[in-house]
């Protein structure tokens, strides 16, 4: 890691943002909750707030951080709720201060959104609808592809040659996700990636009063099965959520088709978030603000109530009526 990201200071912050936006900034620089990133609440001298992102080095190349934008740029050309990159001096969205690239936003604030009634889950189904038809207008060849094969096998080879467990719960870890690995890559066989969101739960979408629904953080997107939008919306397991999902989909197919297929996905993909999370926290073992926030991280009892919730997901995939029966 960069030793200038863990030190930017307020006088590098605005000089970098005031050259790259070519204008003037008062001294305000907040910095606001983020652990990948450095986040900044900034002002103008003409008072209107700004955010700037600076982006943790190693995390993402220049060109999947364009990938990113690009995305968010094509959905607010179509209307749609997000928060779009400024546009910067140099022309882009992204620029570079000492081998740290970051990027300035608007600042736009909302609060989660209230579920209510039947309508409410049916104006998530069109936002992540029109956000999906946005998503198909092209690729993203620099971000990652959403497949057990491409994401989950190098995860699971990861976490078993880091020497994070011991060698028996490694071998319980091994048999568990190989097995889910092998359910997986049977059903995603002829499933559509595409662009989407990537971590669309509700703590992502706000409520702005007047205006309505707003998606933000697309950190993550990826190219992917369109149900990963859907699923994390959901308030408990695929089999415990029909009417909730059904009204999603009213809503997502006002503006585009859902391949029904999908479904089957639902328990395989909470799966794979399980051990991507897992994955990605082997990462960041050494870093002391994560030692901080996870003190417990690669105990022996850790790797045992983890091993034990993946099993457990296992169980919920082999017990999914929508995977033996379709639906």
């Amino acid at each position: 890691m960069s030793a200038g990201f863990d030190n930017l200071t307020p006088d590098c912050i605005l000089d970098a943002v005031e050259s790259a936006l070519d204008l003037r900034l008062t001294g305000l620089t907040s910095p606001l909750p983020s652990y990948i990133n450095r986040v900044y609440e900034l002002e103008t001298v003409s008072g209107e707030r700004i955010i700037a992102k600076f982006y943790r080095p190693g995390r993402w190349k220049k060109e999947a951080l364009q990938d990113e934008h690009e995305f968010v740029l094509d959905c607010a050309a179509e209307e749609i709720p997000v928060v779009a990159p400024l546009k910067l001096a140099n022309g882009s969205t992204i620029e570079n201060v000492d081998g740290i690239l970051y990027s300035v936003f608007p600042k736009k604030s909302g609060r989660e959104m209230a579920l209510c009634d039947d309508e409410g889950w049916r104006r998530l189904g069109s936002l992540v609808g029109r956000i999906h038809s946005a998503g198909l207008e092209r690729d993203a060849e620099h971000r990652l592809k959403m497949h057990p094969e491409t994401t989950t096998l190098p995860e699971i080879k990861l976490l078993l040659e880091g020497g994070f467990m011991s060698p028996h719960q490694s071998a319980r870890f091994k048999e568990v996700t190989h097995r889910i690995v092998e359910i997986a890559l049977r059903e995603f066989d002829g499933i559509e990636l595409q662009r989407i969101h990537g971590d669309c739960h509700r703590g992502n979408i706000l409520e702005r009063p007047g205006e309505g629904l707003m998606v933000i953080d697309f950190d993550d997107m990826v190219m992917g099965p369109a149900v990963q939008d859907i699923w994390l919306l959901l308030p408990d397991h695929a089999n415990r959520t029909r009417r909730e999902i059904n009204l999603i989909l009213d809503g997502y197919e006002q503006f585009l088709e859902f391949d029904d297929r999908q479904l089957r996905l639902v328990e395989i993909l909470r799966a794979m978030r399980i051990i991507y999370f897992l994955s990605w926290c082997s990462t960041q073992v050494d870093d002391f603000k994560f030692q901080t926030n996870f003190p417990d991280w690669g105990s022996e009892l850790f790797w045992q109530r983890e091993i034990a919730d993946i099993e457990h997901q296992y169980h919920a995939i082999l017990n999914d009526d929508r995977l033996r029966n379709g639906f």
